[in-house]
Parts: structure tokens; sequence; C-alpha cells
């Protein structure tokens, strides 16, 4: 088996170079490397090493408690020691401020080292952000600190039953009780529902506080102690038993009058909710490009080190010799350096906080691309290493099972791509996207940027054409990416010198095969 070996200099080439993060007054390349550094050797040493045993372990049911897998709650102990849960948070509240960017470097690492323990922990920077822009500063100061510290996790609590991507459909209801309010439903497919690595959960639950559709949801702070110090009467009703993610316990609860308070305001919850919502369908990016990165370190190890058939010489030869095999390493390369620039673009754009049009267009492309490329790379390389990648003991089977549900969750990707092709295409989300293009083709005018441009603009005359937009959301989709990775390719070759690495990045480029 193949050690992780967190890709932190592509990373860093990345956010530096390709999404030029050096633009963000707050950034600072050498800070972010070293704390990059420092990240990666723990999860090297401690946290990926439970990646498979926690995997083939899985999470138990055991007196309504949630057990997890040996190991985790020691490893998770010491990344609270270390600040890493606070990484994010403001100062002001026990965290070290240091921004989302600094988040996706950590965050890439974490998930290609363990997934598994990193979804109970993904969720904390987007209920800070969540608490940080609707609560009060009460609840500020009673909820920031304990995530800072990690001694509290969070959930994000939406799905039911009959409720999946239509929210108009949740039923789980809150009532007045006394100053604050009770929760009454049914919610499914809760990551980190419960655990036993943090002495507290708070959970952000959307629930019905009027029949008026959308507009009568709300959303909720549920932490898992109430008051007066006795557990909060949420139960965990099932495990699911998932095809991945063994190590993640994705629960089944039951809300029966459980204390809780309102964030923001009464039927504003899905405008609360989305902010965490976005931030996990970036971080969802990010565990794709985790996937596709892994991916290409176990195939192109293994390729170089496995000798099989014979050269034109007549010489043997190892796997990476072989035209077909560079072939599929190029593409689960080139799926990892695309993606994760994708991801990093976006998230230096939101950063910057000058156009939150051409966020909102770039936020569901990261996500669809970015989780497609870490299957669709997890998937090669398991053909680069044939019998042996479909063996246990070389963890792209594990991988494969993993990333498959990132298409899946957080929307799934067919309807980010029709909400590309109606609500955002038909407003100014549309029209930034288009102007991002036009101004990178403008800077490398030898890349076909242009001609994937005039591409997209005619997908786009057909969609805004149509009688039928959703109809055309899969060929907009190709027309949108094709354009955007034009510009990341041009970006990725003109600033190939900057890497390591630098004839790797070059080859892959001059490939032109993306």
């Amino acid at each position: 088996m193949k050690a992780f070996a967190a890709p932190i200099d592509d990373i860093l080439f990345s956010l530096n170079h390709v999404a030029r993060a050096g633009v963000l007054p707050q950034w600072d390349g050498d800070v972010a490397a070293q704390i990059g550094q420092h990240f990666a050797g723990f999860a090297e040493a401690e946290i990926a090493p439970l990646n498979a045993s926690g995997d083939q372990q899985g999470c138990r049911l055991v007196d309504g408690r949630v057990k997890t897998p040996d190991g985790f709650a020691d490893v998770y102990a010491r990344l609270a020691d270390q600040g890493w849960c606070g990484l994010t948070a403001p100062e002001k509240f026990g965290g070290q401020g240091m921004g989302p960017l600094m988040s996706a470097i950590t965050s890439e690492i974490f998930a290609g080292a363990n997934q598994g323990l990193q979804m109970m922990c993904v969720l904390v920077p987007g209920a800070i952000r969540t608490i940080l822009r609707f609560g009060t500063a009460d609840q500020q100061a009673r909820y920031i600190p304990p995530l800072a510290s990690g001694e509290t996790m969070a959930t994000m609590c939406l799905t039911e039953p009959g409720a999946g991507s239509d929210l108009s459909r949740v039923r789980c209801k809150a009532t007045p009780a006394g100053t604050g309010w009770e929760i009454s439903g049914e919610k499914i497919f809760i990551s980190g529902g419960d655990q036993d690595l943090s002495a507290q959960i708070v959970h952000l639950v959307l629930a019905r506080t009027s029949d008026q559709g959308i507009k009568g949801l709300s959303l909720f702070l549920c932490p898992s102690t109430q008051k007066d110090g006795r557990r909060n009467s949420v139960g965990v009703t099932r495990i699911e038993q998932k095809m991945g993610l063994h190590a993640s316990p994705t629960c089944q609860l039951i809300f029966e009058n459980a204390e809780a308070e309102l964030i923001g305001e009464a039927g504003q919850g899905l405008a609360a909710m989305f902010t965490m919502m976005n931030k996990a369908r970036i971080e969802t990016a990010l565990q794709g490009v985790a996937h596709a990165a892994r991916a290409y370190d176990i195939a192109s190890t293994y390729a170089a080190q496995r000798v099989q058939g014979r050269g034109r010489d007549g010489v043997a030869v190892t796997l990476d010799q072989h035209a077909d095999v560079r072939r599929m390493l190029a593409q689960i390369d080139g799926f990892a350096l695309t993606s994760r620039a994708i991801a990093h673009i976006a998230l230096v754009t939101l950063e910057a906080g000058e156009n939150p049009d051409l966020v909102e267009f770039l936020t569901p492309i990261a996500k669809v691309y970015c989780s497609q490329a870490g299957i669709d790379a997890v998937d090669l390389g398991i053909q680069v290493l044939g019998g042996c990648g479909y063996l246990r003991e070389y963890r792209l089977e594990q991988s494969y099972r993993d990333v498959r549900v990132t298409a899946i969750y957080e929307g799934a990707n067919g309807i980010h791509q029709r909400a590309l092709a109606t609500r955002l295409l038909q407003g100014a989300p549309g029209a930034a996207f288009e102007d991002f293009v036009a101004s990178e083709g403008g800077i490398f005018p030898d890349a076909p940027i242009k001609t994937r441009l005039a591409q997209w603009r005619q997908a786009r005359h057909a969609v805004l054409c149509s009688d039928d937009p959703a109809a055309l959301a899969e060929e907009f989709w190709q027309a949108s990416i094709a354009a955007l990775l034009a510009c990341v390719w041009a970006r990725l070759k003109s600033a190939a010198r900057h890497h390591p690495n630098a004839a790797r990045i070059t080859a892959l480029c001059d490939a032109d095969k993306y």
C-alpha cells in the first residue's frame, strides 16, 4: 500500500500562481506554506493511518449512541489540542482567524488522508460562519468558542424522508416554548448526527414555523445538551449502511420536543442555511480534488515500480513506459490539477468580495466538475493498477466507494447543472461568467479561450430560446466547463515555471487533451 502523502506543493502552486491568492491583502503565502506543511505532517503521521481500519471497522450504535472506530477519538483530541478546529474562527472567539483559503489547504489534505473522519469535522467552519452572520452577540459568545476549541461539533439537518432536494416538503416542526422553541420531527442522512469525539454537538436544523412553503422555514440551533444539563431529546434511530464512508456515521435523527433557539429571522431559514450549504459545496469540491490527487499518487507510484511487458527493444519495462498507461496517468493528474484550480479560483473570487455574481456561477461548476473529476480519476487509477486496483490493500477501491457520494450530496450534480441553465444563466451570474472568460481570453490570446467562449455563447442562445431550458442543462454544462477549463489550462501553462516540477506541468499543458 502506498502511504498517504499530502500534495502540498501542488496545493500551494495552485493557490499562489493559478488562483492568484496574492491579490488578497490578507494572504501570506509563506505562512500558508508553514501551516500547510505542519498539518500535512500531522495528517500523514496520525490521521491517514486510521483510514483503512476505520473503513473496515465502521461505526456502531450502542445503547442509542454512536461509537466511532478505534483511534478516532484519540486523534480528534490531538487535532483539537493543536488548534486545528478553530483555524478559521475569529481570534476573539478563541480561533486563529486564518480565513477560508487556509481551510482549503487543510480540508483537501484532511479529505485525502481520511474522509470518514473529516466528514465529522468539516461542517464546523460553515456553522461558525452562519452563526457569525445570522446569530445574536449572545449566540456567538455561547456557541463559537466551543466550536473553535473542538469541544463542540456541528451538523446540518435538512433532509427528511419526504424532503430531499425539494425543501418545500420539509415537515419537521418548530413551536414556541417559553423563551425558546421546541423541535419535533425526523431528519435523515445527517453526517456526524452523533459521535463520541466531541463533548457536545450543535445541530443546525431547518424546521417549519408556518405553512407558507419555503417561506415558512426557519433555522434553529439545537444543542445536544439542554440548559439544565440533561441530554436534549435528539435520538439516533439508525446509522445508514452505506457503500462507502463507513467511518462517518450518517444518522437518522428523531427530534421529540427538543430544546432549540432561532437563529436569524423566522421564515428566513433558507437564507441562513445556504450560508452553510455553499461552504459545504466548496468542501465537497475539495473532497473530489483530494481523491483525484490520491489516485494519481497511488497509480503513478505503482506504474513506476510494476514491471510488465517489454518495450520496442525487447527489454522488460515498467507499466509507465506503456503509452496507454501514460495516457491514463496524464488524465488522472490533469483531473487533480484542473479541479483544484477551479475550486481555488472560486474561493479566491469569493474572498475578494468584488464579484459575488461570478462566485454564484462558479460554485456549482466547482461542485459538479470536482466531484466528477474525483470519481473519474479514481476509476482510471483502478484501471492502471489492473487486478491490484480491485484489491483492498491498494486503497483505491475504498477511494472509489468514498468519493462516489460527492456527486450526490450537497445537491445532486444534475440539480446544479439545471440551476446553471435556468436561474443563474438568466441573471447576473451568467453575465459575470461571460465577462470572466472574455477577460481571460484577452490575457491569453494564444489559448483556445475565445473559441470556447463563442461555443458557450451559442449554447447560451439555445438555452435562452428554448421552451424547456432544463432539457439543455447537460449541453450547457459541457459548454460552460469547456470554457472554464480553457482558462484554467492557460493559467497552468503560464504559471508552470513556478512549480517545483515545472516539466510535469508543462508536459500536461502541451498535451492539450483536456
